[in-house]
């Protein structure tokens, strides 16, 4: 049995999650041969150098629950600043955006879900600019408080942005969503990002395909279980 789950957000402001997420890890069933966590597992991350005491709690448990269950980890929008430090100390395995995967004799394409959502042109050019290596090393290069009030106010910008914007336009584009499946020639995909947890049924060269989206952790816990049965989206209390 393999698990996935994406877009916790974990941030000191809100506990509750954070404690949902130790005791996930802390409850992963026996047979589990492996956690995805499908980027923003942390509401922002400004480098590996950011040793405070939450984020060293968190990487605690991480490397707790790798002793037992192989994890692996995607970049997300809010947490793309991973990098090797953060992989030594959780004992976690960084995974690229895409990443292909053949669980039980099945291809599956793993995704964060934000390249997928070409419609919001102003964000597209945002993540192509914070990918790239010489932004990240110039602000990886600036103190960790300055890292943090940008964190905050790109975090400020975003949310007025998309305020503004059509809810269709932060989902995924669905002609996208073929293209890419197409391209790495799979009829199954998973992936986070939108915060619309479901199953949907596409069509791609001709073949049924689906698509699976994790939903955030907010007032449920979202995971999907790939077991003998298949893939299952099921959500759960945090309490």
């Amino acid at each position: 049995m393999i698990l996935f789950i994406s877009d916790l957000h974990l941030e000191i402001k809100r506990p509750d999650i954070t404690r949902a997420f130790f005791r996930y890890l802390k409850n992963l069933p026996a047979q589990t041969e492996a956690l995805y966590i499908l980027g923003d597992l942390f509401e922002v991350w400004i480098g590996d150098d950011d040793h405070s005491a939450f984020n060293m709690e968190v990487i605690g448990k991480l490397r707790e629950a790798s002793e037992s269950t192989k994890i692996h980890i995607m970049r997300g929008n809010r947490d793309f600043l991973y990098g090797e430090e953060f992989t030594k100390l959780s004992h976690c395995q960084l995974i690229s955006d895409p990443s292909l995967i053949n669980y039980q004799g099945h291809n599956y394409l793993l995704m964060h879900g934000d390249s997928l959502c070409t419609e919001d042109h102003s964000y597209m050019a945002f993540r192509e600019q914070v990918r790239s290596p010489a932004w990240q090393a110039e602000i990886l290069a600036q103190p960790i408080e300055q890292r943090h009030n940008l964190a905050r106010q790109l975090r400020e910008t975003s949310l007025e942005a998309n305020s503004q914007k059509s809810i269709d336009i932060m989902d995924v584009t669905p002609d996208e969503v073929l293209k890419v499946m197409a391209k790495h020639q799979v009829t199954r995909l998973i992936h986070g990002h939108t915060h619309r947890p479901g199953e949907h049924t596409v069509e791609v060269n001709g073949q049924s395909a689906t698509r699976w989206v994790l939903g955030d952790w907010d007032q449920y816990g979202w995971q999907i279980q790939i077991d003998d049965n298949g893939p299952l989206l099921s959500k759960f209390s945090l309490e």
